[in-house]
């Protein structure tokens, strides 16, 4: 057993907490989405907490942790959904929230600590004329960090792509847990092994992105009577070259009714798609709408309604937000993540969507995933068992769908088609040779050196 005691004593310095209660809050994110996750993790807690302020601090902790063998499990916004901070064998919780200041934006590419949450960071740089690539539903309290370590999907994916696709992560700064621990700085394709990792293969400290030039986006809400023709308007949004655009999300008829804020402008009974264009792209997406049956219900300055605390900007209903959504009134339901074949895409929707409609709300996004189009799923699920949830896993893969699996805990099993390549296996040997960093969440790791002190 750690002395806790004595490594708060020799963390001096350093801003820490134990209380146990502020512990069990901090010790989450939204791992509860999933009953399955839920019955693993509840109770799961570390014993103290660091947060420190440096690169140095960072160090200091790793170092101390180290020489007694404490694990550590790194901690951003918490607004994950796979347990990624939930401490499996207590230890300490590595809180990053104090490292959030930009560095430089150098030839469209921000350096940024890796605390900073991404609604300061896009702010700060659409202040200077650019934007984030890519961003979660989550921007409001997500954290840079996090999203690399951890996500790396959403808002954006319809232009860019995901984190994993070249290019979208220019590189990071790293604090390993070798002897001593160290940083590292890694660009390009050398920074994979940390891109999707949970901090597993190393504590994220800064991170390079390339932005993208600041757009004044159009939140626009656009109802269809039915699943089908909503579905087909937004593939050809996503193919439409002429049209900037940010975001895709298509709702069947069940889920407009849980969005607050605009669910009375939709009619009882229509499908929903919820885009972000640039405002010279109006008259073209007005069009392409009509042609599709659609009509537009809503409205609003996209900018605007993120630095409004009151307002609710629409990707706040899209990507793994639909499910919160959901959650806020119904809490017998939870979700899947897929990705649809690049061809014959809404056939292969239809045929999963039609059979398992009613414990299946269908909620698709459009994304590129090397270089092409396709949509990408996060359904509610109306939950009754595990082992219904793996009888409609497999019915959806019996028709080519790829699935990420986020009723799992470890890289292996989860990633499925978010899989970032590169060796994390062969890199966490060398920058965490003892397995103290985030142990459990990579199933195929064996310390290369013994854990005995």
């Amino acid at each position: 057993m750690a002395d806790i005691a004595a490594l708060a004593a020799a963390l001096d310095g350093i801003e820490i907490a134990t209380d146990r209660a502020l512990l069990r809050q901090r010790s989450r994110d939204f791992y509860w989405y999933s009953p399955i996750l839920k019955q693993r993790l509840d109770g799961k807690s570390a014993e103290l907490l660091a947060r420190p302020k440096d690169e140095a601090e960072v160090l200091r902790v790793l170092t101390e942790c180290r020489a007694a063998r404490v694990p550590v499990t790194v901690r951003g916004g918490a607004t994950g959904n796979y347990g990624q901070c939930v401490p499996l064998d207590g230890g300490v919780l590595l809180d990053m929230t104090a490292m959030a200041a930009p560095v430089a934006l150098t030839d469209g590419v921000v350096e940024v600590e890796a605390g900073a949450k991404m609604i300061d960071l896009d702010l700060w740089c659409r202040d200077r004329g650019w934007e984030l690539k890519l961003w979660p539903s989550t921007k409001r309290t997500a954290t840079i960090g996090g999203f690399v370590a951890g996500g790396g999907a959403g808002v954006g994916g319809i232009s860019h792509g995901t984190m994993r696709e070249r290019g979208n992560l220019v590189g990071a700064r790293v604090a390993t847990m070798q002897d001593p621990p160290r940083i590292l700085d890694l660009e390009g394709i050398a920074a994979n092994p940390v891109n999707r990792t949970y901090g597993t293969t190393g504590v994220l400290t800064r991170i390079r992105v390339p932005l993208t030039p600041a757009q004044a986006w159009r939140d626009v809400a656009i109802a269809f009577p039915d699943f089908v023709p909503a579905s087909r308007f937004a593939l050809d949004l996503s193919f439409a070259d002429g049209i900037p655009k940010k975001m895709c999300g298509v709702f069947d008829s069940q889920l407009p009714p849980f969005f607050r804020g605009i669910a009375e402008a939709v009619p009882a009974g229509h499908a929903l798609a919820l885009v972000m264009v640039a405002p010279a792209a109006m008259t073209a997406l007005r069009e392409l709408a009509a042609e599709h049956g659609g009509r537009i219900v809503a409205e609003q300055d996209a900018v605007e309604a993120e630095r409004d605390a009151e307002k609710t900007p629409f990707y706040e209903y899209c990507w793994n937000h639909t499910t919160l959504q959901v959650l806020k009134r119904d809490r017998g339901v939870s979700y899947l993540q897929c990705r649809f074949p690049f061809e014959d895409t809404l056939k292969a929707v239809e045929a999963v969507r039609i059979p398992f409609r009613d414990e299946v709300w269908m909620h698709t996004e459009c994304v590129r995933f090397g270089g092409r189009l396709t949509m990408s799923a996060l359904p509610v699920i109306r939950w009754t068992s595990a082992e219904r949830l793996y009888e409609i896993i497999a019915a959806f893969e019996a028709q080519g769908i790829g699935i990420a699996n986020p009723h799992v805990l470890t890289i292996e099993e989860g990633s499925g088609y978010r899989r970032v390549p590169g060796d994390q296996l062969g890199f966490k040997q060398m920058t965490d040779p003892l397995g103290l960093l985030n142990p459990g969440k990579m199933r195929d790791f064996t310390p290369p050196e013994p854990a005995a002190a």
